[in-house]
């Protein structure tokens, strides 16, 4: 969602009209459109920047907030419209939905992009280009590296999967029933297992999300097992010791 709103920001603020201001910039008038943020009403759309003699004419108020911005030689507060768009995007949308559901190791660079947009040290151009940066090391799994492996500590079993049903739950899942996120590989799976005390096995279902990444389902157990030719149930050697598989 946020990238999506940012790539829109980015066509408002290079739009062939001029940088577009959103006047009415509120959540509600967006909506998403096969998982593509759009805005509803442009109604109160404005290509009109601020007129001013001197940068003390191009104070850009907020509630919480005020930014002193320059007077431009033609007698514009330069940038206003982008950056009051940007600052609306970080108070509606960034500061809901950044911090809460990216993995630990991709919190910092996302925690700077907060940072950057709250104070508006970043541009439009600048944000999107942290986002794609971000959004690179996701896909890539490069976040991932220098990890230890913890793969080996699995017994993999082709052929089977378990039977699905309501189990633990987790943060953030894409299941209300259970413990359902996305991974970037078996190893990232193994890792996530380890972490949570109630997991004890764990398969790769043929789900995927937007970026490409498919969808672990993490279980507290693994003796309900059914044969499914597509699928691999990973279980903890701990969990399987003394039990026949």
């Amino acid at each position: 969602i946020c990238l999506s709103l940012v790539k829109l920001l980015f066509y408002l603020a290079h739009s062939p009209l001029g940088s577009i201001v959103l006047l009415d910039f509120q959540p509600r008038q967006f909506v998403m459109v096969d998982g593509n943020l759009k805005v509803t009403d442009m109604d109160d759309a404005s290509t009109e920047e601020l007129s001013c003699k001197e940068d003390n004419d191009c104070t850009l108020d907020f509630p919480t907030k005020s930014f002193p911005l320059k007077c431009s030689v033609t007698g514009k507060c330069e940038g206003i419209n982008e950056k009051k768009n940007l600052f609306n995007a970080y108070r509606y949308f960034f500061t809901y939905l950044l911090p809460h559901s990216a993995p630990p190791a991709l919190r910092p660079p996302l925690s700077d992009i907060l940072n950057a947009t709250g104070d508006l040290r970043y541009g439009i151009n600048e944000t999107l280009k942290a986002f794609e940066k971000v959004l690179h090391l996701y896909k890539s799994g490069l976040y991932l590296q220098k990890r230890p492996l913890l793969l080996k500590d699995y017994i993999s079993l082709k052929g089977f999967r378990t039977v699905e049903g309501e189990d633990y739950k987790c943060w953030p899942s894409y299941s209300h029933v259970g413990c359902l996120l996305s991974i970037h590989s078996a190893e990232e799976a193994a890792a996530i297992c380890n972490s949570q005390s109630q997991c004890q096995s764990f398969i790769i279902t043929q789900q995927r999300t937007w970026t490409g990444r498919p969808l672990a389902a993490f279980q507290s157990s693994w003796t309900d097992l059914i044969p499914d030719t597509n699928a691999v149930v990973y279980i903890k050697r701990s969990a399987s010791s003394g039990e026949r598989l």
